[in-house]
């Protein structure tokens, strides 16, 4: 009996009668982050790390939440299981489960740049390893975030000097968190959509250190926050919200700014590529770390990603999940 199996509902433990980040409502649910397509509402029951369930809470409701810390082991039904950091969003995590030395990993969603907000990635020797691959292609090729963030500091400055407000469009858990910190605040002040600040608040409840920004109201004077940079979700720079900003400039801050014409698509002023999933080597990288004999990849470029682990005499394989991967999931 395999440790782990592939169920319509999602990753499943048969002897320990739970599942991982299903996509279908279950009885026992162990989640790794609190992103919509791995932390889904309807389950009877959910395990996740002590830092990410406060956002979890807020995104899923009043529903019933053990938590566990970091590299903790915890017995169900004489299954071994701990979390272990995934360096994706504050509280993401991989999933070691252990069955009577037969070592499975579930990755989440991981990157293994240290952000300065989450708990930096830590690789996971084991047997078996079931890794996302969002970004598994070699165009995918991350700058160091230091440098994405004076590219934006810089195009914040020419939008004050072309007497326009910049509108920076970012996922409003993880990333819009991260930019946050990144931001020169000598510059201006920073305004937030309500999507973005209630994560932020969240986040700063824990004591993440997220610097002060300001929520974006009917009531706020603009005239209060003279040079401003905006942030917003994806989603709203389509709609009427931005027009009280006057002239703007759109950004996008996203791993998919890579791809030409999906910045085409956006019709972004600027692009700034920086993704909180690992890129190609990142991805490489990791799999090497954990000298797993087998090798399952879900999201992404599943098809490529598998046959270049093949290539590489590794025994890889896809399989078909409902984690989603879209242009916002940045």
């Amino acid at each position: 009996m395999s440790v782990l199996e592939f169920r319509p509902e999602g990753i499943y433990c048969s002897q320990g009668d739970f599942y991982i980040d299903p996509w279908r409502p279950v009885d026992k649910a162990l989640i790794t982050h609190g992103h919509a397509d791995h932390a889904r509402f309807g389950s009877k029951k959910y395990l996740c790390t002590d830092i990410a369930a406060p956002v979890i809470r807020h995104r899923l409701g009043n529903v019933a939440i053990e938590t566990i810390p970091y590299e903790k082991e915890l017995s169900l039904n004489g299954v071994n299981v701990s979390f272990y950091p995934a360096g994706h969003v504050p509280g993401s995590a991989q999933i070691l489960i252990e069955i009577k030395g037969e070592r499975w990993v579930v990755s989440g969603d991981y990157k293994v740049v240290d952000d300065g907000l989450s708990t930096p990635f830590k690789p996971i020797k084991c047997h078996s390893f079931i890794s996302e691959c969002t970004f598994g292609l070699p165009a995918f090729n991350w700058s160091p975030q230091e440098i994405v963030f004076k590219e934006i500091n810089s195009w914040w400055h020419q939008c004050i000097s072309d007497d326009l407000t910049p509108i920076l469009a970012a996922y409003g858990l993880g990333k819009a968190q991260r930019l946050i910190a990144g931001l020169d605040t000598n510059i201006g002040p920073i305004l937030t959509h309500g999507a973005i600040e209630k994560t932020n608040q969240i986040m700063r409840d824990q004591k993440i250190a997220i610097p002060e920004t300001f929520l974006v109201t009917s009531k706020l004077d603009l005239a209060n926050f003279k040079n401003a940079i905006v942030l917003a979700p994806p989603s709203a720079l389509s709609t009427s919200w931005v027009k009280k900003f006057g002239k703007i400039s759109t950004g996008y801050a996203s791993g998919w700014m890579a791809i030409r014409g999906i910045k085409r698509r956006r019709a972004a002023d600027k692009g700034f590529v920086i993704s909180d999933h690992a890129d190609w080597n990142g991805l490489n990288l990791v799999i090497k770390e954990t000298e797993a004999e087998k090798i399952f990849v879900t999201h992404g470029y599943t098809d490529s990603f598998s046959k270049w682990l093949q290539f590489k005499g590794l025994n890889a394989s896809v399989v078909k999940t409902e984690f989603t991967t879209t242009e916002d999931d940045i």
